[in-house]
């Protein structure tokens, strides 16, 4: 049903507007034909090669598949492509595989086009006979490399048994040209369809076409088709549906008899007809495990029961004058009518024949049918009860109806209701089903529209409501206006609520292509061609967009409005899914102002009925739901100056009142369900609270409270996909609540609540539980500002507090996340007064500490299991950041000193510069958001100008910063800042000595293009030099920043970047870097040894007294208690001596050269420690003094 939409979407349209995606989808014509042509010529070539041949059949089979959905495409074409291929398979000269090759791009072509237009096209005459014999016997069945030749040829072979010569013509000329006599040409075709309808592969479908079109020829059919039809019994009767190899013969032998008698003549086959039925009656197939052979035995028994009934079209049925949309809208309503054939209209032939008993067991089997466990074999049953009814007298066909009606039970499973549904569909498309049925079928079909019956944690019944939009699709087309229009209202609310409040896309697509069928046919629908424009195929495909839009918009048509709420509290409210439950909720609160009085007198006491009932998920909707409707209704009584208890009733009041209450005394706050009634209390809590209730001092506010602390308290026990939506619960739960019942007068906090709450949460943020914390924090930043007054002090030390300790400990990260949040969130309600009250505002002298917990968290780098979890933070803080600088640049910009946004602004720069895309894009936001501000211009930025001449005002719209070949090539200019300069080169340390690809490539290359400009300036590279020792200094304990950057300073020498120090000998950037790098020896980690080596070597480039120091350490390595270490320095300092051949004394170079590619360095110390001295005396080094051992990581 949902792929109705293709008959909406590729007509082309008249505006212009069609959807783009449409207009993709839809080709003109056939384009490819030179290509295939060459294609095709090019066969005598690669049908030699596998590997060419199999990119040419993988290249046309792109081609053609580009027509799977517009195939009629092709059909200008098909004749020459065929004659092509045909011309190479015929050629006496084409070898085997060439022949192969042809009839493999035959089936491609065939599998597209579908092989009954394609086949047609086969040649058959007389003379094709024989060759065609000939290739097929030549095939080896069992080769599965050539199957889809045997599947075109037994194709061929079936057009040319449409020769319209007896074939025994054919067996007097062949027996003349042997001595031997020869098998009948008849017999040979029997045998071949016969063996090949056993066959386990595809040419067993083509077999069983061929039977079809064999048996049915008049000379075939009087000699042969009661033997035939006695060997497919008695294959059928002694097979089994156990083993593979007879699932694939019985498989092939239905085929045969289902085309036959689809194809055959009744005349001949009626004798036959019952013989058959009853072999299939004994073999049961409805009960077999294969899906398939149901599938075909229902095929069969319908086809059987077309046998035994008359062909002819009932003279009872149901006609609608004029099937086509265009003639149907030209005429008028009363030649419409006019030109309907009315029911009563029965001819007097069609009143006497008999009907064969075998007819009742046959519709029986498909009323089985219809309640398959497989959709295939479903399908098959309702087409075959749609063509066998077709063909029974009024009375009869009546009692079918019924029968299909029996599956609309729910004692019955959703198979049958699907079937039912299929089944309906078919008879109302044939005109089977009479008007006067309409009023027992349409409430089984609306019914059918929202069917859904759950099974454990889910749902099934979404193929039922698909089919019932196919139903009402095919009402649509079958009936006149007239016939439908008692039950319109009905069908287009259900269609609509279908196509908006369904949880399966597919689903709501079907509903929307059947209303938008009926707008057009039937033209009685309510408001159908604005509906139709707003709820149209693209527009269903967003549930959010159908729940909360779409659904208001539909609503806003008076006709809609009620069955619509009506449903999401029956049956949407209560669903299983909790998606689906607040969507539900958010759309009865967008929905309550198209209804208020019944939202209020009707729809809110059945939800707080439903609010307090057992069903766990009716609960949970329902208590949500109460607190939107309030909502809403408040939001409706504002604009009439009522409030909300002026709209509810007061036992309503009461009961929103009560919910709590019940709740805790029923214990329902525990075990799995409570997980789902405390977010559910606390979104009622908000809602109420905005409301304006008149609860204030009530007991109720305690209990309120009482869940809030609860819930913040035993959050670590929630389930960890749960904890964050409950977390946002309460927080929004408390604000509302603290603004509403905790104000003694505007503007003033209820002191007693002020202090309870707190201090509460400060302690809160001392516990064991990482969860406890967060909500406390959080808790902390929701406090409205009268609540903050006069504590400002004593929250920001509790949040500070938390935040250092743990960051110190390298634990509680997601509290601290969430403090740092919070800090800001209270700065922001708190506000800035530069001489206020350190306690109540944000003043100048409380600012610098607010920054400097900030700033501090810039720099949380805490990694655990999950990674780099210190990011979170950061990503808190910098948010936070600017936040607060914005506010404090707008109200008192005096209080900000020039430190502090040097250092915010330095620290944003170096997270903009680091390597994890996200972060890095969040920084880079932030620091242009602060550079460009302008209302607040945020003061003291340092080199402003340059900043701006770097990154203009269009960078904030067209730099991503999670593109690193972009990001990294403004970042890298910040370089030749001088305030900038340390933390830029710091956060690019991490990116360029970092293991991905992109952000390494992208990073070093912007590092290296700065490099080369300053090349010449000796005291910007002095300074650049400077800088990177000051990096290397402050982080020689820190792993996270020391191996990269040995990996950055290895790519840095590598590529000459210091080649100006080295024409100095000894100069003071190389000697202190050597001293710095050899501390480095001393680690265990092999990434960093590794990584310590490669910058040795690098080192060596430089003159005077480092080189011998250098080479000296190198030395000291080779004798590394590691051997993995020994090996690797032997290898670099191999490549070294030959990058670098004046290094050394050119007489001793090649011994050098031998030694250490010779030595195995991994032996034992003693045998590698007598080359390394031998490597000492040659290169003119002190040999080392061996030292006690002192730890696995010592040299000697």
């Amino acid at each position: 049903m949902a792929l109705s939409e293709t008959d909406n979407g590729c007509s082309g349209g008249e505006g212009g507007e069609t959807d783009a995606i449409v207009k993709t989808c839809v080709l003109g014509g056939f384009s490819e034909g030179a290509e295939t042509r060459a294609l095709i010529s090019s066969l005598p070539e690669v049908h030699g090669d596998m590997g060419t041949s199999e990119s040419t059949t993988e290249r046309f089979l792109v081609l053609m598949n580009r027509y799977q959905e517009q195939p009629h495409l092709l059909d200008p074409h098909l004749e020459w492509i065929l004659n092509m291929i045909l011309d190479i398979v015929r050629s006496e000269e084409s070898a085997p595989s060439l022949v192969h090759l042809g009839f493999k791009f035959l089936y491609i072509i065939c599998k597209v086009r579908g092989y009954k237009i394609f086949m047609q096209l086969f040649p058959h005459e007389v003379a094709d006979v024989q060759p065609v014999l000939d290739l097929l016997s030549r095939q080896d069945p069992k080769d599965s490399e050539t199957w889809e030749t045997r599947y075109m040829l037994l194709l061929w072979l079936s057009m040319t048994c449409l020769i319209p010569f007896d074939l025994y013509r054919l067996d007097g000329h062949l027996e003349a040209e042997s001595s031997k006599p020869r098998e009948p040409i008849m017999d040979q075709i029997l045998a071949i369809a016969k063996s090949y309808l056993v066959v386990s592969d595809s040419p067993r479908d083509a077999a069983s076409v061929l039977v079809s079109k064999f048996m049915t020829r008049p000379d075939v059919k009087q000699k042969r088709l009661g033997d035939f039809l006695d060997w497919t019994l008695t294959t059928v009767s002694q097979t089994n549906d156990h083993s593979i190899r007879d699932i694939k013969v019985l498989d092939g032998v239905l085929q045969s008899l289902a085309k036959l008698f689809k194809h055959g003549k009744r005349d001949d086959l009626l004798q036959y007809a019952p013989t058959v039925l009853q072999c299939l009656e004994k073999k049961n197939l409805s009960e077999s495990s294969e899906a398939m052979l149901r599938k075909l035995g229902v095929k069969l028994i319908q086809r059987l029961g077309l046998t035994f009934l008359k062909p002819r079209l009932a003279a009872w049925r149901y006609q609608r004058g004029s099937r086509s949309l265009a003639a149907n809208l030209s005429m008028s309503q009363s030649a419409a009518a006019s030109a309907a054939v009315t029911p009563e209209v029965e001819t007097q032939e069609q009143e006497d024949y008999d009907i064969p008993e075998e007819v009742e067991t046959v519709i029986e089997n498909l009323l089985v049918g219809l309640k398959d466990k497989e959709t295939i074999v479903r399908w098959s049953a309702a087409k075959g009860i749609g063509r066998v009814t077709g063909r029974l007298p009024k009375e009869l066909a009546d009692e079918v109806v019924g029968s299909v009606l029996d599956c609309f039970s729910f004692q019955e499973t959703d198979n049958a209701w699907h079937g039912g549904c299929l089944a309906l569909a078919e008879l109302g498309r044939r005109g089977l089903l009479l008007p006067s049925r309409l009023t027992d079928v349409v409430p089984l079909i609306i019914k059918s529209l929202t069917y859904e019956e759950k099974r454990g944690a889910c749902s099934v019944g979404s193929n039922v409501r698909d089919a019932a939009c196919y139903v009402c699709w095919s009402f649509a087309r079958a009936y006149e206006p007239k016939e439908l229009e008692p039950f319109v209202t009905q069908i287009a609310s259900a269609l609509l609520i279908t196509a908006v409040f369904d949880r399966n896309v597919n689903c709501r697509r079907a509903a929307s292509a059947a209303f938008q069928e009926n707008v057009g046919r039937q033209g009685t629908f309510p408001h159908g061609i604005e509906i139709v424009t707003a709820a149209d195929y693209y527009a269903v495909g967003n549930l959010n967009n159908c729940y909360l839009n779409i659904s208001v918009y539909i609503a806003g048509f008076p006709e809609y409005t009620t069955s619509m709420i009506d449903h999401l509290v029956a049956m949407k409210i209560n669903h299983w899914d909790n998606v689906i439950r607040e969507l539900a909720t958010k759309a009865l609160h967008n929905l309550t102002p198209q209804a208020p009085d019944y939202m209020a007198t009707t729809v809110l006491p059945q939800l707080l009925t439903m609010a307090v009932a057992m069903d766990l998920h009716g609960r949970h909707g329902a208590i949500l739901a109460c607190g939107e409707v309030t909502h809403a209704l408040h939001k409706v009584g504002l604009q009439t100056n009522s409030t909300v208890v002026d709209i509810i009733s007061p036992e309503c009041v009461d009961a929103l009142k009560n919910i709590h209450h019940m709740l805790n005394e029923r214990k329902q706050y525990r075990g799995f369900g409570g997980w789902l009634m405390r977010p559910a209390i606390c979104g009622l809590i908000e809602k109420l609270s905005l409301s304006k209730m008149p609860f204030k001092d009530d007991p109720v506010i305690t209990g309120w409270q009482w869940v809030i602390d609860d819930t913040i308290q035993t959050l670590h026990l929630a389930s960890s996909g749960a904890k964050d939506s409950i977390m946002v619960a309460i927080v929004s739960a408390l604000s509302a609540l603290c603004d509403e019942y905790y104000q003694a007068q505007t503007g003033q906090a209820d002191s007693q609540m002020q202090d309870v709450l707190v201090s509460q949460y400060i302690e809160g943020l001392k516990s064991s539980q990482m969860l406890t914390r967060c909500g406390s924090a959080l808790a902390l930043g929701c406090l409205p500002r009268f609540m903050i007054h006069s504590k400002l002090k004593q929250i920001f030390e509790g949040l500070r507090q938390m935040c250092t300790v743990s960051q110190k400990e390298g634990n509680f990260t997601e509290a601290r996340r969430d403090a740092v949040r919070s800090i800001a969130h209270v700065c922001v309600k708190a506000g800035v007064c530069a001489n206020g009250c350190p306690d109540s505002v944000v003043c100048s002298e409380n600012v610098a500490e607010v920054f400097d917990v900030l700033l501090s968290s810039m720099s949380d780098y805490t990694t655990d299991s999950r990674g780099d979890v210190g990011a979170w933070v950061r990503e808190a803080a910098m948010t936070s950041l600017m936040d607060l600088t914005l506010l404090v640049a707008s109200s008192a910009p005096e209080i900000l000193s020039p430190d502090q946004v040097k250092c915010m602004m330095c620290c944003l720069a170096q997270q903009a510069a680091e390597k994890i895309d996200r972060y890095r894009a969040h920084a880079g936001n932030i620091f242009l958001r602060l550079l460009h501000s302008t209302e607040p211009a945020v003061p003291h930025i340092p080199h402003r100008e340059e900043l701006l001449a770097i990154l203009p005002v269009e960078t904030t719209t067209s730099l991503n910063w999670n593109a690193p070949s972009q990001a990294f090539r403004y970042i890298a200019q910040l370089l030749g800042l001088p305030e900038y300069q340390y933390h830029t080169l710091l956060g690019l340390t991490v990116s360029v000595g970092g293991i991905t690809e992109s952000t390494v490539h992208f990073s070093s290359q912007s590092l290296f293009d700065y490099l080369k400009r300053i090349q010449e300036n000796n005291v910007a590279l002095e300074q650049f030099g400077d800088t990177l020792l000051s990096i290397l200094r402050d982080n020689l304990r820190n792993d996270r920043v020391s191996v990269p950057f040995l990996k950055m300073l290895n790519q840095m020498l590598a590529n000459s970047c210091f080649e100006i120090f080295t024409t100095q000998e000894n100069h003071q950037f190389c000697v202190d870097l050597l001293g710095l790098c050899k501390e480095f020896k001393k680690s265990k980690d092999i990434s960093k040894l590794s990584a310590c080596i490669a910058v040795f070597c690098g080192l060596i480039q430089f003159q005077g007294e480092v080189r011998k120091k250098v080479l000296s350490q190198l030395l000291l390595l080779l004798c590394h208690s590691f051997p993995v270490i020994r090996k690797n320095t032997a290898s670099q300092m191999y490549e070294m001596l030959l990058t670098y051949d004046d290094v050394i004394d050119p007489e001793v170079l090649d011994d050098v050269m031998t030694l250490l590619s010779d030595t195995n360095w991994e032996s034992d110390l003693s045998t590698v420690r007598t080359h390394r001295n031998q490597l000492c005396d040659w290169l003119g080094i002190v040999r080392p003094k061996v030292v006690a051992k002192q730890g696995p990581d010592q040299v000697s």
